[in-house]
């Protein structure tokens, strides 16, 4: 533990308050919660038992010691609970301070100003994670199978379309599958009271193309077909 909290040594930390501190983080630390920084106060006087202010990933945790240094006093509040943060640089040292939720005010003075400029930084930036959450980036692989997704179906729409435009260039005259057909006779097709020799060509069109209608409806046999159409195209 005490490795790991070296690197905030370097910006005017007191050492023996901050191995006093982290003799204790291992009992405080949740699951998954990690140190951000680590700010001591530092009076002009001499301060033999400085208060501390500890921000992790989690939360904001105050450290006050008492009785002459042998336990200390630890109050900690989530980014839940925090409105918002506050800097104000003196001539000695800057105050850290916090407003919460429930309109409580908590500060800390003597700060040395660079300690009190990462405090305020992390704290924002805990602030803004907590505002606009960071969204997990998509898979490389699911990203590739949308891609591949989205491709099958541009084919199938340009499929789609080239049936549609098909279907608006089929002759205006072709009946379409709900129109009803005229009885067929097995040898003779049914021509009502008018003969196939009596028909214009348009009439003679139209009616092969009723009797393909039925081919492919299976309503007729190919060779039933087949003598319809010689007999028609014998009178066009």
């Amino acid at each position: 533990m005490k490795e790991q909290f070296k690197k905030f040594l370097n910006e005017e930390q007191d050492p023996k308050a901050i191995e006093k501190i982290t003799s204790k983080l291992n009992d405080l630390l949740m699951k998954n919660e990690e140190i951000g920084y680590i700010a001591v106060q530092k009076k002009p006087a001499i301060t033999v038992f400085p208060d501390s202010i500890i921000l992790t990933n989690k939360r904001i945790i105050i450290c006050k010691p008492k009785n002459l240094g042998l336990s200390m006093d630890f109050t900690d509040y989530t980014w839940d609970d925090i409105a918002s943060t506050f800097v104000k640089e003196n001539i000695l040292g800057s105050e850290f301070s916090f407003g919460t939720t429930t309109d409580l005010t908590i500060s800390i003075d003597y700060i040395p100003k660079t300690q009190a400029r990462k405090i305020y930084t992390y704290a924002k930036e805990q602030l803004d994670l907590l505002k606009n959450p960071v969204v997990a980036e998509t898979p490389v692989v699911e990203t590739a199978q949308l891609i591949e997704e989205e491709d099958d179906l541009e084919v199938e729409e340009v499929e789609t379309e080239e049936v549609i435009n098909y279907a608006e260039i089929m002759p205006a005259t072709t009946p379409s599958y709900t129109e009803t057909f005229e009885p067929i006779q097995p040898t003779q097709p049914s021509t009502g009271d008018r003969k196939l020799s009596e028909l214009s060509k348009e009439e003679l069109f139209d009616k092969l193309q009723n009797y393909k209608k039925l081919l492919d409806n299976g309503l007729i046999m190919q060779g039933e077909y087949d003598a319809f159409k010689k007999e028609i195209l014998s009178y066009m």
